[in-house]
Protein backbone atom coordinates (compact mmCIF):
# COMPACT_ATOMS: atom_id res chain seq x y z
CA UNK A 1 0.00 0.00 0.00
CA UNK A 2 1.35 3.27 -1.27
CA UNK A 3 0.73 6.94 0.45
CA UNK A 4 -0.48 9.85 -1.50
CA UNK A 5 2.64 12.76 -1.61
CA UNK A 6 1.33 16.27 -0.99
CA UNK A 7 0.62 17.25 -4.68
CA UNK A 8 -1.99 17.48 -6.73
CA UNK A 9 -3.91 14.40 -8.35
CA UNK A 10 -6.70 14.07 -10.86
CA UNK A 11 -10.26 12.59 -11.41
CA UNK A 12 -10.01 10.48 -13.66
CA UNK A 13 -12.92 9.74 -16.37
CA UNK A 14 -13.07 7.41 -19.45
CA UNK A 15 -12.61 10.03 -21.69
CA UNK A 16 -8.95 10.83 -21.10
CA UNK A 17 -7.89 7.21 -20.75
CA UNK A 18 -6.05 7.21 -23.85
CA UNK A 19 -4.69 10.29 -23.39
CA UNK A 20 -3.48 10.37 -19.79
CA UNK A 21 -1.81 6.88 -20.36
CA UNK A 22 -0.33 7.67 -23.78
CA UNK A 23 1.46 10.99 -22.15
CA UNK A 24 4.73 11.22 -21.94
CA UNK A 25 5.77 9.78 -18.12
CA UNK A 26 7.72 13.12 -18.06
CA UNK A 27 4.78 15.04 -19.45
CA UNK A 28 5.11 18.87 -17.92
CA UNK A 29 2.00 18.74 -16.17
CA UNK A 30 1.39 15.20 -14.93
CA UNK A 31 -0.92 14.43 -11.76
CA UNK A 32 1.07 13.23 -9.02
CA UNK A 33 -1.61 10.65 -8.04
CA UNK A 34 -5.03 9.16 -9.93
CA UNK A 35 -8.60 8.61 -8.20
CA UNK A 36 -11.26 6.74 -10.04
CA UNK A 37 -14.91 6.05 -8.63
CA UNK A 38 -14.64 2.98 -7.17
CA UNK A 39 -17.91 1.29 -8.76
CA UNK A 40 -16.57 2.14 -12.31
CA UNK A 41 -13.90 -1.30 -11.82
CA UNK A 42 -16.29 -3.74 -9.81
CA UNK A 43 -16.58 -6.23 -12.82
CA UNK A 44 -14.02 -8.96 -12.28
CA UNK A 45 -11.87 -8.64 -15.33
CA UNK A 46 -12.49 -6.52 -18.74
CA UNK A 47 -10.79 -3.47 -20.58
CA UNK A 48 -11.79 -1.50 -17.85
CA UNK A 49 -9.72 -3.24 -15.15
CA UNK A 50 -6.94 -3.20 -17.40
CA UNK A 51 -6.80 0.49 -17.74
CA UNK A 52 -6.79 0.47 -13.90
CA UNK A 53 -3.67 -1.91 -13.66
CA UNK A 54 -2.09 0.85 -16.16
CA UNK A 55 -2.54 3.25 -13.94
CA UNK A 56 -1.30 1.99 -10.83
CA UNK A 57 1.75 1.44 -12.77
CA UNK A 58 2.41 4.89 -12.86
CA UNK A 59 0.55 6.54 -10.14
CA UNK A 60 -0.33 6.22 -6.71
CA UNK A 61 -4.26 5.52 -6.46
CA UNK A 62 -7.00 6.55 -4.79
CA UNK A 63 -10.43 4.95 -4.77
CA UNK A 64 -13.45 7.12 -4.30
CA UNK A 65 -16.79 5.51 -4.44
CA UNK A 66 -20.31 7.05 -4.41
CA UNK A 67 -23.07 4.50 -3.97
CA UNK A 68 -22.61 2.63 -0.64
CA UNK A 69 -25.01 5.31 0.57
CA UNK A 70 -23.75 4.92 4.23
CA UNK A 71 -26.49 6.92 6.10
CA UNK A 72 -29.69 5.11 4.57
CA UNK A 73 -31.85 3.33 7.33
CA UNK A 74 -31.68 0.51 4.83
CA UNK A 75 -28.64 -1.85 5.91
CA UNK A 76 -25.95 -1.64 4.03
CA UNK A 77 -25.62 -3.46 0.41
CA UNK A 78 -23.35 -6.69 0.89
CA UNK A 79 -22.49 -6.89 -2.80
CA UNK A 80 -21.37 -3.85 -3.14
CA UNK A 81 -19.09 -3.86 -0.22
CA UNK A 82 -17.65 -7.24 -1.02
CA UNK A 83 -17.12 -5.77 -4.72
CA UNK A 84 -15.31 -2.83 -2.76
CA UNK A 85 -13.33 -5.24 -0.28
CA UNK A 86 -12.48 -7.24 -3.31
CA UNK A 87 -11.02 -3.92 -5.53
CA UNK A 88 -9.34 -2.38 -2.10
CA UNK A 89 -7.50 -5.99 -1.97
CA UNK A 90 -6.50 -6.15 -5.22
CA UNK A 91 -4.69 -2.50 -6.35
CA UNK A 92 -4.30 -1.83 -2.09
CA UNK A 93 -5.02 1.99 -2.87
CA UNK A 94 -3.65 4.62 -0.90
CA UNK A 95 -6.98 6.11 0.08
CA UNK A 96 -10.58 4.95 0.04
CA UNK A 97 -13.73 7.00 0.75
CA UNK A 98 -17.32 7.28 0.12
CA UNK A 99 -19.63 10.22 1.65
CA UNK A 100 -22.14 11.69 4.56
CA UNK A 101 -24.95 11.02 2.67
CA UNK A 102 -27.89 8.41 2.43
CA UNK A 103 -29.22 6.95 -0.93
CA UNK A 104 -31.02 3.95 -0.40
CA UNK A 105 -34.53 2.99 0.82
CA UNK A 106 -35.67 -0.98 0.50
CA UNK A 107 -34.65 -1.62 -3.29
CA UNK A 108 -34.81 1.73 -4.24
CA UNK A 109 -31.15 3.25 -5.18
CA UNK A 110 -30.58 6.92 -5.83
CA UNK A 111 -28.11 8.42 -8.02
CA UNK A 112 -27.74 11.39 -6.35
CA UNK A 113 -25.76 12.04 -2.65
CA UNK A 114 -28.79 12.52 -0.78
CA UNK A 115 -28.69 15.18 2.51
CA UNK A 116 -28.60 13.71 5.90
CA UNK A 117 -30.40 15.66 9.02
CA UNK A 118 -27.16 17.03 11.52
CA UNK A 119 -28.61 15.01 14.67
CA UNK A 120 -27.11 12.91 17.22
CA UNK A 121 -29.16 9.78 15.70
CA UNK A 122 -27.89 10.41 12.40
CA UNK A 123 -24.00 10.76 14.07
CA UNK A 124 -24.26 7.20 15.61
CA UNK A 125 -26.01 5.80 12.06
CA UNK A 126 -23.38 6.69 10.53
CA UNK A 127 -20.38 5.94 12.41
CA UNK A 128 -21.93 2.25 12.81
CA UNK A 129 -21.83 1.63 9.60
CA UNK A 130 -18.44 3.81 9.30
CA UNK A 131 -17.44 0.92 11.31
CA UNK A 132 -18.28 -1.84 9.79
CA UNK A 133 -17.33 -0.63 6.37
CA UNK A 134 -13.69 -0.15 8.26
CA UNK A 135 -14.11 -3.58 9.91
CA UNK A 136 -14.51 -5.48 6.61
CA UNK A 137 -11.97 -3.89 4.53
CA UNK A 138 -9.41 -3.95 7.61
CA UNK A 139 -8.67 -0.28 7.00
CA UNK A 140 -9.57 3.27 7.33
CA UNK A 141 -12.04 5.15 4.98
CA UNK A 142 -12.53 8.55 4.41
CA UNK A 143 -16.20 10.86 4.54
CA UNK A 144 -16.53 13.45 2.58
CA UNK A 145 -18.88 16.48 2.85
CA UNK A 146 -21.57 16.98 -0.08
CA UNK A 147 -22.88 19.71 -1.23
CA UNK A 148 -26.94 20.16 0.18
CA UNK A 149 -29.79 21.74 -1.13
CA UNK A 150 -32.26 21.25 1.74
CA UNK A 151 -32.07 21.99 5.81
CA UNK A 152 -33.69 20.11 8.45
CA UNK A 153 -36.03 21.30 11.17
CA UNK A 154 -34.57 18.68 13.36
CA UNK A 155 -31.03 19.49 12.73
CA UNK A 156 -28.72 19.95 16.14
CA UNK A 157 -24.95 20.57 14.74
CA UNK A 158 -23.92 22.68 12.03
CA UNK A 159 -22.55 20.95 8.99
CA UNK A 160 -18.93 21.07 10.07
CA UNK A 161 -19.68 19.67 14.04
CA UNK A 162 -21.54 17.08 12.21
CA UNK A 163 -18.78 15.78 9.79
CA UNK A 164 -16.29 16.12 12.81
CA UNK A 165 -18.32 13.95 14.77
CA UNK A 166 -18.56 11.16 12.58
CA UNK A 167 -15.36 11.40 12.06
CA UNK A 168 -14.39 11.30 15.99
CA UNK A 169 -16.47 8.80 16.47
CA UNK A 170 -15.97 5.55 13.83
CA UNK A 171 -11.92 6.75 13.80
CA UNK A 172 -12.35 7.60 9.88
CA UNK A 173 -10.45 10.80 8.24
CA UNK A 174 -12.13 13.86 6.23
CA UNK A 175 -12.27 14.07 2.69
CA UNK A 176 -12.47 18.33 2.49
CA UNK A 177 -14.73 18.87 -0.55
CA UNK A 178 -13.94 23.01 -0.72
CA UNK A 179 -16.05 23.48 -3.49
CA UNK A 180 -19.01 21.75 -1.39
CA UNK A 181 -18.24 23.81 1.42
CA UNK A 182 -18.46 26.89 -0.41
CA UNK A 183 -21.88 26.21 -2.24
CA UNK A 184 -23.55 25.21 1.14
CA UNK A 185 -21.93 28.49 2.45
CA UNK A 186 -23.69 30.85 -0.18
CA UNK A 187 -27.10 28.59 -0.26
CA UNK A 188 -27.85 28.56 3.45
CA UNK A 189 -25.98 32.16 4.78
CA UNK A 190 -23.02 30.63 6.83
CA UNK A 191 -19.18 31.81 6.66
CA UNK A 192 -17.64 29.47 4.81
CA UNK A 193 -14.37 30.00 7.18
CA UNK A 194 -16.33 28.57 10.31
CA UNK A 195 -16.66 25.72 8.36
CA UNK A 196 -12.89 25.67 8.06
CA UNK A 197 -12.09 26.82 11.86
CA UNK A 198 -14.69 24.09 12.92
CA UNK A 199 -12.68 21.52 11.87
CA UNK A 200 -9.67 19.85 13.55
CA UNK A 201 -6.38 20.06 11.60
CA UNK A 202 -6.00 16.25 12.05
CA UNK A 203 -9.39 15.43 9.93
CA UNK A 204 -8.68 16.11 6.31
CA UNK A 205 -6.62 13.51 4.75
CA UNK A 206 -7.79 14.52 1.22
CA UNK A 207 -9.11 17.44 -0.51
CA UNK A 208 -11.26 17.69 -3.50
CA UNK A 209 -11.56 20.90 -5.83
CA UNK A 210 -14.51 21.37 -8.27
CA UNK A 211 -16.88 23.54 -10.34
CA UNK A 212 -20.34 24.82 -9.57
CA UNK A 213 -23.04 26.83 -11.19
CA UNK A 214 -25.25 29.48 -10.64
CA UNK A 215 -28.41 29.25 -10.66
CA UNK A 216 -31.59 31.74 -10.04
CA UNK A 217 -32.04 29.38 -6.99
CA UNK A 218 -28.76 28.72 -5.66
CA UNK A 219 -25.44 27.73 -6.40
CA UNK A 220 -25.54 23.66 -7.84
CA UNK A 221 -22.14 21.68 -7.59
CA UNK A 222 -22.13 19.87 -11.15
CA UNK A 223 -18.89 18.94 -11.48
CA UNK A 224 -18.94 20.04 -14.69
CA UNK A 225 -17.17 23.82 -14.63
CA UNK A 226 -13.43 24.64 -13.94
CA UNK A 227 -13.10 25.86 -10.19
CA UNK A 228 -14.37 29.14 -9.50
CA UNK A 229 -12.34 31.73 -8.07
CA UNK A 230 -14.03 32.25 -4.69
CA UNK A 231 -12.95 28.27 -4.36
CA UNK A 232 -9.45 28.78 -5.22
CA UNK A 233 -9.28 31.44 -2.53
CA UNK A 234 -11.30 29.06 0.02
CA UNK A 235 -8.61 26.38 -0.44
CA UNK A 236 -5.68 28.67 0.02
CA UNK A 237 -7.29 28.96 3.46
CA UNK A 238 -7.57 25.39 3.95
CA UNK A 239 -3.96 24.70 3.18
CA UNK A 240 -3.27 27.78 5.92
CA UNK A 241 -5.07 25.57 8.28
CA UNK A 242 -4.38 22.04 7.34
CA UNK A 243 -1.32 22.17 5.90
CA UNK A 244 -0.26 20.75 1.89
CA UNK A 245 -3.11 17.97 2.10
CA UNK A 246 -3.62 15.52 -1.35
CA UNK A 247 -5.48 17.44 -3.24
CA UNK A 248 -7.67 16.38 -6.54
CA UNK A 249 -9.42 17.79 -9.39
CA UNK A 250 -12.81 16.48 -10.00
CA UNK A 251 -14.61 17.00 -13.47
CA UNK A 252 -17.31 14.60 -14.38
CA UNK A 253 -19.30 16.73 -16.82
CA UNK A 254 -18.66 18.61 -20.20
CA UNK A 255 -15.27 17.47 -20.24
CA UNK A 256 -12.53 19.31 -21.27
CA UNK A 257 -9.28 18.34 -23.33
CA UNK A 258 -7.07 16.94 -21.19
CA UNK A 259 -4.69 19.83 -20.93
CA UNK A 260 -7.40 21.94 -19.43
CA UNK A 261 -7.50 20.23 -16.21
CA UNK A 262 -3.77 19.47 -15.93
CA UNK A 263 -3.81 23.15 -15.76
CA UNK A 264 -6.20 23.08 -12.48
CA UNK A 265 -3.69 20.28 -11.40
CA UNK A 266 -0.62 22.33 -11.82
CA UNK A 267 -2.61 25.30 -10.37
CA UNK A 268 -3.26 23.32 -7.19
CA UNK A 269 0.15 21.79 -6.77
CA UNK A 270 1.81 25.49 -7.13
CA UNK A 271 -0.23 26.21 -3.85
CA UNK A 272 0.52 23.36 -2.19
CA UNK A 273 4.51 23.43 -2.74
CA UNK A 274 4.15 27.18 -1.09
CA UNK A 275 2.17 25.56 1.86
CA UNK A 276 5.38 22.92 2.19
CA UNK A 277 7.67 25.40 1.87
CA UNK A 278 5.45 27.75 4.47
CA UNK A 279 5.63 25.03 7.02
CA UNK A 280 8.92 24.24 6.38
CA UNK A 281 9.86 28.05 7.49
CA UNK A 282 7.64 27.88 10.31
CA UNK A 283 9.00 24.89 11.45
CA UNK A 284 12.63 26.42 11.10
CA UNK A 285 11.98 29.42 12.70
CA UNK A 286 10.83 27.23 15.89
CA UNK A 287 14.31 25.09 15.33
CA UNK A 288 17.55 27.19 16.02
CA UNK A 289 19.48 24.54 15.32
CA UNK A 290 17.30 23.47 11.60
CA UNK A 291 18.28 27.62 11.17
CA UNK A 292 21.62 26.88 11.23
CA UNK A 293 21.48 23.87 9.49
CA UNK A 294 19.60 25.52 6.46
CA UNK A 295 22.12 28.39 6.82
Amino acid sequence: MTSLPPRAGLGVRAAHYTALLDAPERSPTPPAWCEVHSENFFAEGGPALRVLDRLTERWPLSLHGVGLALGSVAPLDAVHLARLQALERRYRPALVSEHLCWGRLGDWHSNDLLPLPYTEEAVALLAARVDQVQDTLGRQILLENVSCYVRFAADQLTEWEFAAAVCERSGCGLLLDVNNIYVNACNHGYDATDFLQGIPVHLPQEIHLGGHEATPWGLVDTHGAPVAEPVWSLYAQALARFGAVPTLIERDNDLPPLPVLLAEVARADDLLVEAVAAATTTTAAGNPGMRRAAG
